[in-house]
Order: structure tokens, then sequence, then C-alpha cells
């Protein structure tokens, strides 16, 4: 048990943010270039993405929150763990109310103008990512670690 919660601290995080790279970075810009697609309809497809990563970040928190349990991270990659679960959570509670507020307006066909939001979850995914980078390096050196420790009679022999 203890090689699988170390693999799933490492992969998880990794899938997770290649996740964040995909939607955030990619789809939703381009997403408003497609032929067809109306801010008002974009926003409504936005709307269904980013709830959906933010189950799926949920969704790997409370998982990679379960694998750290044992064997027990090290104190930086508790700490990082713990920002991933601020971030989540000011993204879900603090920013995107307002964001779906004005989604809801737009959709309707009013022009709430400008909004900060926006920026806001863009400088929130930012620092999500680095976090998300951290701790894959971290648990990946703990792995990494755990494999030079293999003792010499488990390791295998090479002949000469």
């Amino acid at each position: 048990m203890p090689r699988l919660t170390l693999a799933l601290r490492v992969l998880l995080p990794a899938f997770w943010l290649g996740a964040l790279i995909a939607i955030s970075f990619i789809e939703a810009p381009l997403k408003f270039q497609a032929p067809g697609i109306t801010i008002p309809l974009g926003l409504g497809i936005g709307r269904l993405v980013f709830t959906a990563l933010n189950v799926l970040g949920v969704v790997i928190a409370a998982v990679l929150t379960l694998a750290s349990i044992r064997p027990r991270p090290g104190r930086l990659s508790a700490w990082l763990l713990g920002g991933v679960w601020a971030v989540l959570l000011v993204e879900m509670i603090v920013i995107r109310p307002p964001l779906n507020a004005r989604t809801d307006l737009v959709i309707a066909g009013a022009d709430p103008g400008q909004s900060p939001f926006h920026y806001l979850y863009i400088a929130a995914d930012v620092v999500l990512m680095g976090l998300l980078v951290a701790l894959v390096v971290v648990n990946a050196r703990q792995v990494l670690a755990r494999v030079v420790d293999v003792p010499s009679a488990l390791a295998p022999s090479v002949e000469r």
C-alpha cells in the first residue's frame, strides 16, 4: 500500500496540472475563436467546464489528502497540499460566485462591463499550477529516496 500511496501523490497532481493547463490556458481562450460560438454560448460552456474542473480538483485533493495520511508526507508536502486546498477553496467560494453572476447577466443579454474576477481566477490558477508542480517534485523526490534506500539484498544482482 505505501507504494500505491506514493505513486498517487506523484501522479494525481501531475494529472491535475495537465487538466488545469489544458482547460484554463488552452481550451478557455480558444473556445471563443471557434466559428459560431457567441459570447453567451462560450460563457455557458465555460461555466460547465470549469465546474467540472473544480469537482475534479476537489476529488483529486481529497484523494491526495487520504494518500498523504500514510506514509506521512514531509512538512513541505503537507504545506503544499494545504496551499492547494486553500487556492481551490478561494476559487470555488470567493471567485466563482461573482463570475457565475456575471455570466448570468451576459447570457440574459446585459452588459455588466469589465470584471476583475477573471484576472483573479487566472492568477489563482497560476498559483495552483506552481503548487502542483512543487507537489509533484517534492513527492517524486520522496519516491526516488525510497527507491535508492532499497536494501541491496532485495535489489536484483547483476552478474558480470
